[in-house]
């Protein structure tokens, strides 16, 4: 499905959601400089494969994580894990790099990804952002429906707990700052 059968099929639905059209952005970074509807709920996607090519996943986490393949593929008990190709980003959920998103699940005509969804998005206002498979235009709705139509398809969904909050990281690095201009402070006063 390209961008406007995707957009159709979720209008079909009848269900709630908040589209924005928007220059591309290949990256939070980028994503981070336009004005969006609910920027807290944005999603951040990784394609990933396992070393021998024959298991895909699609991690989708809140935007303000960081996630470490490593750790993800002890703590589910997955095979190591590296990004996926272009071409096969192309050949299974007909994307271009830049344009990842939980909506690609429903190109993967064989049901071959396992979407692993980080269940912050869970919480607060039940929203995500996602891209409708295309990096210049975004879709917001309830999370909750999301799961059902990627269930739907026959994807297998997965909720868990994935990454680190960057803010989480900023604030350990702020009380380092913190005690390093105390200390200074008091070697000035000495």
């Amino acid at each position: 499905m390209n961008r406007e059968e995707v957009f159709n099929f979720i209008k079909s639905k009848k269900i709630w959601y908040v589209v924005k059209e928007h220059p591309a952005v290949f990256n939070m970074e980028e994503l981070s400089t336009i004005d969006i509807p609910y920027p807290e709920c944005a999603s951040k996607n990784l394609f990933v494969r396992d070393d021998k090519k024959r298991n895909y996943y699609l991690i989708t986490v809140k935007g303000d994580k960081k996630v470490n393949l490593k750790e993800f593929k002890n703590k589910y008990g997955l095979r190591t894990l590296s990004f996926a190709s272009e071409n096969d980003l192309k050949e299974i959920l007909d994307l271009t790099p830049g344009s990842v998103t939980s909506l690609g699940l429903l190109n993967d005509k064989e049901c071959k990804v396992e979407l692993y969804l980080d269940k912050d998005f869970f919480e607060d206002e039940h929203i995500i952002g996602v891209h409708l498979n295309i990096n210049t235009a975004s879709i917001w709705l309830k999370v909750e429906e999301l799961v059902d139509i990627i269930k739907e398809h026959g994807n297998q969904v997965n909720i868990v707990e994935i990454g680190w909050k960057l803010w989480i990281l900023n604030m350990k690095l702020l009380n380092i700052l913190k005690r390093i201009i105390f200390l200074i402070m008091i070697n000035q006063m000495e």
